[in-house]
């Protein structure tokens, strides 16, 4: 039997991980008795089982990148407003001295 990654694991509801595990160890047993024909069967429903939870870990991926995205946007914006007001201080700075 297959298992799913301790990230897509963490984002199982309650039921969903006890139906997860009460799968794998039907599978497990299955596979010890050379039952693979039904092994399989069970690895498909594990494989069901699991692509809500691995939904719910792409969606918190697109919304780091996006998070990252304006992050960066604002540290550029930043640097350019930065360097723009750098220009017009050292002009003043110049004068000054």
């Amino acid at each position: 039997m297959r298992h799913c990654s301790v990230q897509v694991r963490g984002l199982l509801t309650r039921d969903e991980l006890d139906r997860y595990n009460a799968l794998m160890e039907v599978g497990s047993y299955l596979e010890s008795q050379g039952r693979y024909d039904l092994a399989y069967t069970v690895q498909r429903e594990v494989d069901l089982l699991i692509q809500p939870a691995i939904e719910r870990l792409k969606a918190k991926s697109r919304e780091r990148d996006r998070m990252t995205a304006e992050y960066l946007a604002a540290k550029k914006a930043e640097a350019e407003g930065a360097a723009a007001n750098g220009t017009a201080d050292a002009g003043t700075k110049e004068d000054d001295e």
